[in-house]
């Protein structure tokens, strides 16, 4: 078989591979008769080397065509020991990095000035146009957008912002006197009111002033005045201890239909009703506590009859004296259950009524409820109780049952919103063989705006009044008492056209009901109302 045999090498050397091949051999046989007392190979850095005090590295003979330090780096040494040369300079016109500290980074708007910024380092212009020049202002943070623009926005006096108003109605009443007999009559109705609120760091007071005046033409001795003042006080101790103070002023009448009213009377009487309330309140962490002691002051004036004289109401003045104990926990930030205890006292001017009847009492109210805030859906509060009040007379039986009291807002949506209310009390009276009236009101409210400057509102109320008899056996009454009970209900509609913050239209249609198992009780009203408010 035939192999393939490589071809043979040019035998031809030229004379310049000759002469470099002699002297390479000359050179390698130098190296090997080279002697030493170290190790013959190059010493090399430890590993944990110190950069201030570098290893040295043994003198080694240098090969041709290597000069001395080649291959070192920067912060090698050469193995001669000779001076190192200078770093080469820069070469004319080329840019010199200087490393300077950079100003703090700060966010806003360049607003252009005249004196240029400082530069850091040699960076040529752009060619096109130069660089806008400026310093930098913070930001500003623009307004909240208004909720509602027709909202008052109140005046400024110090300290204080003061919400004025006063309200001019006109219209129709079919049963201005609440009777079974129904005898109409246009009425005009003023009604001023006062919203006085606090811009204080610490410490916090509001003031809510309204009242009303309600005439009728063709039964001017219908005509009723109506004030209510309240003013709420908070007192920061500290940062987790406040006082709590009020001060409260009611001026009113009997309601039209009342059996309290004596059946001859002209005009009903006018009562007035001062009272104040001091409470301390404690947080312990999510805990809070409260005590308050109160005491208010009714007085009644004497009644004018339709014979010419006049009627005594000493017999219904009356001063209460009572004392609230209250504990909440807050179970999450919108969730604060809480238990509370109402006790009073009511000692009468006279010890024996128009009917001989000692009306001093006692009572008391426990109840448990909470106080509701889910992301502003639902905020307010709502609790359930029981209400006793014990007499003084053996003739006048215990009033006891279940009271209830709320005042809730739902917002349904941003145009709806709901708000539900409830009271209960336990009112005197002065009916023969009767203790006392439990009261219960409820009260639902629907406002819904078709546009900003156009609301509508829907009320619906429900009234159970329920008159307690007395004990038929030691009341000494010629005649059985009757266990009245009444209910009452009420609808009406009502249409705000807002024209300014200032001005606003409104308009009302009212029904009203009250059936009660007394004969000769019932009635039905209707009203129609157009009004003009002023507010600032």
């Amino acid at each position: 078989m035939l192999r393939h045999r490589p071809a043979r090498p040019n035998v031809t050397l030229g004379l310049g591979a000759v002469v470099a091949a002699i002297a390479l051999a000359l050179g390698a046989a130098g190296a090997v008769a080279q002697t030493s007392s170290e190790d013959s190979s190059l010493s090399r850095p430890q590993d944990n080397w110190d950069p201030s005090h570098p290893p040295r590295f043994q003198k080694q003979t240098p090969v041709f065509g290597h000069p001395a330090g080649f291959g070192a780096g920067k912060t090698g040494f050469i193995s001669t020991n000779n001076a190192r040369g200078k770093a080469p300079a820069f070469a004319k016109g080329e840019p010199k990095i200087v490393a300077r500290p950079l100003p703090p980074v700060t966010t806003g708007r360049i607003v252009p000035i005249s004196t240029p910024p400082p530069t850091y380092g040699h960076v040529p212009p752009p060619s096109a146009a130069p660089a806008t020049t400026g310093t930098i202002r913070p930001l500003q943070r623009k307004p909240a957008p208004e909720t509602d623009p027709y909202e008052p926005l109140g005046m400024r006096v110090g300290s204080f912002l003061l919400r004025p108003a006063i309200e001019f109605t006109g219209g129709y009443d079919t049963n201005p006197a609440r009777g079974t007999t129904a005898a109409g009559s246009s009425l005009f109705i003023v009604a001023p009111e006062l919203q006085v609120r606090s811009d204080w760091q610490r410490h916090d007071l509001r003031a809510d002033l309204r009242g009303t005046y309600s005439s009728f033409s063709s039964q001017p001795s219908l005509n009723r005045p109506y004030f209510e003042s309240k003013i709420d006080s908070r007192v920061d101790v500290t940062g987790q201890t406040w006082i709590d103070l009020q001060n409260r002023f009611l001026l009113s009448t009997d309601n039209p239909g009342s059996p309290n009213l004596q059946a001859s009377v002209v005009q009903a009487p006018i009562f007035t009703t001062l009272g104040g309330t001091a409470g301390i309140g404690h947080r312990f962490n999510r805990l809070e506590v409260t005590a308050k002691a109160g005491v208010d002051r009714t007085s009644y004036q004497d009644a004018s009859l339709t014979d010419g004289t006049t009627a005594s109401n000493a017999d219904r003045n009356l001063s209460q004296y009572g004392m609230q104990l209250r504990a909440s926990y807050e179970l999450t930030p919108g969730l604060k259950p809480f238990v509370q205890l109402d006790t009073d006292r009511r000692l009468h001017d006279l010890d024996f009524d128009r009917n001989g009847v000692q009306r001093d009492s006692n009572g008391y109210a426990p109840r448990v409820g909470t106080s509701f805030e889910f992301t502003r859906t639902l905020t307010g509060k709502a609790s359930v109780g029981y209400v006793s009040r014990s007499y003084k007379d053996p003739s006048l039986s215990e009033l006891r049952g279940l009271i209830a009291d709320a005042s809730l807002v739902w917002s349904a949506t941003p145009l709806t919103t709901a708000t539900f209310t409830a009271r209960s009390s336990a009112d005197e009276t002065t009916v023969a063989g009767v203790s006392g009236v439990l009261t219960r009101d409820f009260g639902l409210q629907i406002d819904h705006s078709f546009r900003r400057w156009l609301l509508g509102t829907v009320k619906l109320g429900y009234g159970f009044d329920d008159y307690v008899i007395s004990d038929t056996l030691n009341c000494g009454c010629l005649t059985p008492p009757f266990d009245r009970k009444d209910k009452r209900y009420s609808a009406s509609a009502a249409l705000t056209y807002k024209l300014t913050r200032m001005l606003w239209l409104k308009g009302e249609v009212r029904q009203e009901w009250r059936h009660s198992n007394e004969p000769g009780q019932d009635y039905t009203a209707s009203s129609f109302l157009l009004g003009l408010r002023l507010q600032r």
